[in-house]
């Protein structure tokens, strides 16, 4: 998927190219996986290059203390943004700042350690929107 700002989108799961791509229940990302990410976001603006994240993370994922923990990864990156509890039982991940630190935290998201258990990350990155100050739970 690619956003109108011209960067790219994509699953955070499974094996071979992400973007557009289904994923089954319980896939997850691999470091092989992740390495391939990153190389293809290479192509994005340089590390320290502004942007915005956004992600929808499924599985087991709301009353776990996920959000919070979400915060805490993204305040240690000096990032900000917010994390919210959707409907349909996804968090919506909303981040700012250098690329580089965005793609930490993304990778934190779809790696081991996180509360509850993560089936899917999908991501769609955009130029920054500005105006958010620290990082908020919703």
């Amino acid at each position: 998927m690619t956003s109108d700002a011209g960067m790219t989108g994509g699953d955070m799961t499974g094996g071979g190219e992400m973007a557009g791509r289904g994923v089954t229940s319980g896939e997850m990302l691999s470091g092989e996986m992740l390495s391939g990410e990153m190389a293809r976001l290479g192509s994005e603006p340089a590390g320290d290059a502004p942007a915005r994240l956004t992600a929808w993370i499924a599985g087991r994922v709301q009353g776990v203390g996920f959000r919070w923990w979400v915060r805490a990864r993204a305040m240690e990156l000096g990032l900000a943004g917010s994390a919210e509890n959707l409907q349909d039982g996804r968090v919506k991940v909303i981040a700012e700042g250098p690329v580089a630190r965005c793609r930490e935290l993304l990778a934190l998201l779809a790696g081991p350690g996180t509360p509850g258990r993560v089936t899917r990350v999908t991501q769609r990155w955009d130029d920054p929107r500005g105006g958010q100050a620290g990082f908020a739970e919703r």
